[in-house]
Parts: C-alpha cells; sequence; structure tokens
C-alpha cells in the first residue's frame, strides 16, 4: 500500500512529439484516481511511465516515499491490467494466475492459497481454472487478467483501459465489480479509459486530460458541476453540454448574452456572474454552456423567476425509455439538446417554447476556453 506522486513528469519521443507534458499529481493511499480523455491526450503514456515501460524525458515519479525513475518494471511492486487482457494461449486459467508468483519462485503451497483466494472473489470455479484462455468469454478472460494482478498482493493495482474490449451490458458489470474489488482490497489503484462514463462511476477523483496536459483534476461531481474551461465541460457529461457563441450586452439594468447567429436569442446572465468578472468581457466573444437536463420544455415552479424562455423548433425526437432527447432548433444554426422526462411529447416540428435555468448556466472565454466565475 503506496502513495504514488509524479512531480513535472514529461515524456517526449525522438520525433519531437510531446506525449505528456508537467504532468504532476499527489495520489494518496488506497485512492482509486481515474485519468480520462480522448484517443492520443497522454493517458496510456502517464500510466506506462508508471509502470516502468516508458522512459521519462524528465520529472519525478515516487511510489510511497521511493524514486522510481531508474527502477525496472519488475521491482516497482504494481500489477498492470491491460486492455487485451495478455493471457498465454497455452497455459490454464490456475497457470495464467500463478505465473507470476512461480518466476518469483513462492513456494507452491502459497502460489495455490493466493490464486484460490483470488479465484473466489472473482467467481472463478475450478472448471474454469481448468480451462485454456479460448474456452472463456470475453469477461471471464478479463477476471483472470484480474486475478493474476491481485495474487500478486502489489501496492498499487494499474489498468490500462480493462473493459474495451467487452461489450456494453458487460462492460457496466465489470465496472461495478472493479469498483467492489477495490473496495475489498483497498489498494491504490490507477485507471485509464475514454469512456467519461467510466471515470465519473468510478473514481474518487477523475484526471481529465487534453494534448498530453492535465485540464482538470477533481471528484466527479466537482468536474460536472464546476468544470475549469470549456474542453471539459464537454467531455464530462453524456450527452455533453450545450455551447452558444455570443456576446454580452447591457440593456437598461440587465447583463444579457445574446447569439452571434440568433440575436433574437438574449439570454440574461445570472447575478452570481459578477459586474467585476464580465466587465473585460462586454462586447467580446465569450461562449455560453447549459447542459441537456436544464434545459427544459414546461415551466415548474422550481423554474419561477430563474428561468429564460425562447421559441423553438423541436427537429428530431428520441424516446429512451425512462427519458426523452429533444434536438431543438433555436436558429443558431446547430442543435440545442434537451433531456427530459414528459407524458405529453410535442410532436417533431411543431413549434413551442423552452425555458433554460439560468442558475445552471456556464460562461467560457471564446479565446482561452477557460471558465469565468
Amino acid at each position: 500500500m503506496a502513495s504514488v506522486s509524479l512531480k513535472s513528469v514529461r515524456k517526449v519521443y525522438d520525433n519531437g512529439i510531446v506525449a505528456v507534458n508537467d504532468f504532476s499529481i499527489e495520489i494518496e493511499n488506497e485512492e482509486f484516481i481515474v485519468l480520462v480523455g480522448p484517443s492520443g491526450c497522454g493517458k496510456s503514456t502517464a500510466l506506462r511511465m508508471i509502470a516502468g515501460l516508458e522512459e521519462i524525458t524528465s520529472g519525478e515519479i515516487f511510489i510511497g516515499d521511493q524514486l522510481m525513475n531508474d527502477v525496472s518494471p519488475k521491482n516497482r511492486d504494481i500489477a498492470m491490467v491491460f486492455q487485451n487482457y495478455a493471457l498465454y494461449p497455452h497455459m490454464t486459467v490456475y497457470e495464467n494466475m500463478a505465473f507470476g508468483l512461480k518466476i518469483r519462485h513462492e513456494p507452491k503451497g502459497e502460489i495455490k492459497r493466493r490464486v484460490s483466494e483470488a479465484a473466489a472473489i472473482l467467481d472463478l470455479d475450478d472448471d474454469q481454472l481448468a480451462r485454456r484462455p479460448k474456452a472463456l468469454s470475453g469477461g471471464q478472460r478479463q477476471r483472470v487478467a484480474l486475478g493474476r494482478a491481485i495474487v500478486r498482493n502489489p501496492q498499487v493495482f494499474l489498468f490500462d483501459e480493462p473493459l474495451s474490449n467487452l461489450d456494453a451490458k458487460l462492460r457496466v458489470q465489470m465496472r461495478s465489480e472493479i469498483t467492489k474489488l477495490h473496495s475489498k482490497l483497498k489498494r491504490t489503484s490507477i485507471y485509464v479509459t475514454h469512456d467519461q462514463v467510466e471515470a465519473m462511476t468510478m473514481g474518487s477523483r477523475i484526471v481529465v486530460m487534453k494534448d498530453g496536459v492535465i485540464q482538470q483534476t477533481d471528484t466527479p461531481m466537482n468536474l460536472y458541476h464546476y468544470p475549469a474551461n470549456k474542453f471539459v465541460a464537454g467531455f464530462i457529461g453524456s450527452p455533453g453540454m450545450n455551447f452558444i457563441e455570443g456576446t454580452m450586452e447591457k440593456r437598461d439594468t440587465r447583463t444579457l448574452f445574446v447569439s452571434e447567429v440568433n440575436p433574437e436569442l438574449a439570454i440574461e446572465v445570472p447575478d452570481r456572474f459578477t459586474d467585476e468578472s464580465l466587465k473585460s468581457y462586454t462586447g467580446k466573444k465569450l461562449i455560453m454552456g447549459i447542459r441537456p437536463e436544464d434545459i427544459h420544455l414546461e415551466k415548474s415552479a422550481a423554474l419561477k423567476n430563474i428561468s429564460s424562455s425562447h421559441p423553438c423548433i423541436a427537429e428530431v425526437i428520441e424516446p429512451m425509455g425512462n427519458e426523452i432527447f429533444f434536438h431543438l432548433d433555436v436558429g443558431i444554426g446547430s442543435n440545442v439538446l434537451c433531456r427530459a422526462r414528459m407524458d405529453n411529447t410535442p410532436e417533431r416540428g411543431k413549434k413551442f417554447q423552452l425555458y433554460m435555468d439560468l442558475n445552471k448556466t456556464h460562461l467560457f472565454d471564446a479565446e482561452n476556453g477557460n471558465s469565468i466565475h
């Protein structure tokens, strides 16, 4: 059991490509932290540097109090679970799980005890332990890969997109099992994924990455409600946040955000954005963001005095069972997505009013994407 610390870690390849830049984070003992971002953002490279599978260009990596820069992977006391399972096809499940202990010359009795304990945790029975990997389903193979990591009893678990090869239903089941496994084993865990739903449901903290740089590190709900910039706001949340480009205008005593494409779409800026924070943006291009669930197709008592009403047309209606997605034309060149529960579904092509919850709107600097508070 150990903390993990990365201090100004950088990875530059021979061709000059910077894969990870100024990566700094303190991961507490027993924490489950998730690195998330689009393909090519550097999250797997960061994980491989922690494992020692990738050399760092500069910076420092600590596991516990020990500097790991020049320590070989086998001596870092970590266990890694890979995307492709990395099982030996000619070995049985038992032999795959025992292999790491066998090459470390652990006693046979100890090996059997550890494999049996891991198999019990993962619901792998004696029949499955005797099979070879090709005779297992994808979910069972992933359990074997997890079991091989568990038997090593490492200080740190590293997961590199371990669920990406599974179907959607099995991914939901396996992410729940990994979360329960972490609670049971109480080991520091670092998990890489491009799936923000996985990140939100599994991580105690999430590191959002883009182009090799950390954009924000925070709890799932803080990332959702208080994104540091437009990228985080758009990446976290499913469906993603709606964005509208426009400028700030003063009309009488009101401050309005006016759509660049449709000047008739003028949205009142809530009081929480102070005059001090907005004064430098008057007349400059801004981006307003609002999540689909904060757009409503009927005005409730809860929205009284905090909503902004605008005409729209429902271009696409997508029933999802317990909710409905409305793709709304408000005259800005692209649809605004509304996520709602409604008994009376408006007809496609029909005009009606939408209501924005002004307290849930976000403003971003159009030049650098930073959130405005």
